[in-house]
């Protein structure tokens, strides 16, 4: 499996969901525009908890999503591994199984 390819069918099935569901996917927009502008936490920091959940709840979509927006955070490799660490104390077993894909995905998007 390509990241690369796996954030494009990603977009594509969000696109065809947005137009099924206009009102919910705007509601939806405006409250991640509302939590990563407000607060007192840097949109990096709060991209790495994203990131954090991801791997936790086992979600390939979002772990492409959250390590494509910390690669353009200017996230580290040490960074992303710090919190995949984490990921795996709070997740266990499954979340290392997860975290193998999010650094894999970290690699594959930062080698070009």
């Amino acid at each position: 499996m390509s990241w690369s390819n796996k954030l494009e069918s990603t977009r594509q099935g969000l696109r065809n969901l947005n137009k099924s569901i206009p009102d919910t996917a705007q509601a939806f927009g405006a409250l991640g525009k509302s939590v990563k502008q407000g607060g007192v936490l840097e949109f990096k920091h709060k991209e790495f908890v994203a990131l954090g959940i991801a791997v936790a709840v086992r979600c390939d979509d979002c772990i492409g999503l959250h390590v494509e927006a910390l690669i353009k955070a200017g996230a580290s490799r040490e960074e992303v591994s710090d919190v995949l660490a984490m990921s795996i104390q709070m997740g266990g077993g499954p979340a290392m199984m997860y975290a193998a894909k999010a650094l894999t995905c970290f690699d594959e998007l930062t080698a070009t």
